[in-house]
């Protein structure tokens, strides 16, 4: 794939590829990190579909793109989309790794989209919400990154390639003002609010007939996928087995297969 590296909307981006009949990608990747975890599906899908135009981007207030004063993730899907349209790209297919799978989501519900590949990003709280408001005053203290330590400790790093696990632990940029500003929505919602959001969000995706993948480190519970499938019963979901939170990094290839593939009719013309 050649590239460009510049800015679209404001945000740090790698454009790759070319515009054709194939649908755009567009990938974004999760809280603390940047556009550089996305390299090892890169490389895979310029092999398995050279030419393929993708945009990866950094978010807002992470790798080489500035931050904001609201994160909230209906604006920062728009920031996305502010992005895409300067690039040019018509209808992506959003891409997008855990806090990036959200995003993916929203936007796809608030803005034209393709499809939507979400990577091991549950949309329900769950225990997740309930950990953070109990331990919101250490996430507000000084020591916040013992919370953070304690959340990655769960991700099955271990699991990983020895270079990704690496990429993991180091690329990273875990600023207090960044977990707080994505987080924020989590700590102050209700959530059954929470999830009448989503499920608002997974119905004007179903209307639309956008196609729908989850793709997963390690099999979902039982309530979640039936939930989901509920909710979205065309979704297409994918276990990466592993147990990883990262299956982009110990699948990549799995991945590009499932990206490449999304968008395209039934008589494989994209």
């Amino acid at each position: 794939m050649g590239d460009a590296q510049r800015r679209f909307g404001g945000l740090a981006a790698d454009s790759h590829g070319a515009d054709g009949g194939r649908p755009p990608l567009v990938l974004v990747h999760g809280l603390t990190y940047d556009r550089t975890q996305w390299g090892p599906t890169l490389r895979e899908l310029a092999a398995l579909d050279p030419g393929r135009r993708v945009l990866v981007l950094d978010l807002p207030g992470h790798g080489e793109s500035p931050g904001r004063e609201s994160y909230q993730t209906a604006d920062v899907a728009d920031v996305v989309h502010a992005a895409v349209t300067e690039a040019g790209l018509d209808r992506p297919v959003l891409v997008g790794h855990s806090l990036g799978g959200a995003l993916a989501t929203i936007y796809a519900a608030r803005h034209p989209t393709r499809g939507v590949v979400n990577v091991d990003q549950p949309l329900l709280l769950g225990p997740f919400g309930e950990l953070l408001r109990r331990n919101e005053p250490l996430l507000r203290s000084p020591e916040y990154l013992q919370l953070w330590e304690s959340l990655l400790a769960g991700m099955g790093i271990d699991q990983l390639p020895p270079a990704a696990q690496e990429m993991v632990r180091t690329a990273t940029t875990p600023h207090q003002e960044l977990l707080l500003g994505y987080w924020g929505e989590i700590l102050v919602t209700a959530d059954e609010v929470f999830t009448a959001q989503r499920v608002r969000e997974l119905e004007r995706i179903r209307s639309l007939g956008v196609p729908y993948h989850y793709v997963a480190g390690s099999e979902p519970p039982p309530p979640y996928r039936q939930w989901l499938e509920s909710v979205l019963p065309n979704v297409i979901i994918d276990v990466l087995p592993g147990g990883s939170h990262f299956p982009h990094l110990s699948h990549p290839t799995e991945l590009a297969r499932i990206i490449a593939d999304v968008g395209t009719d039934p008589s494989g013309e994209r």
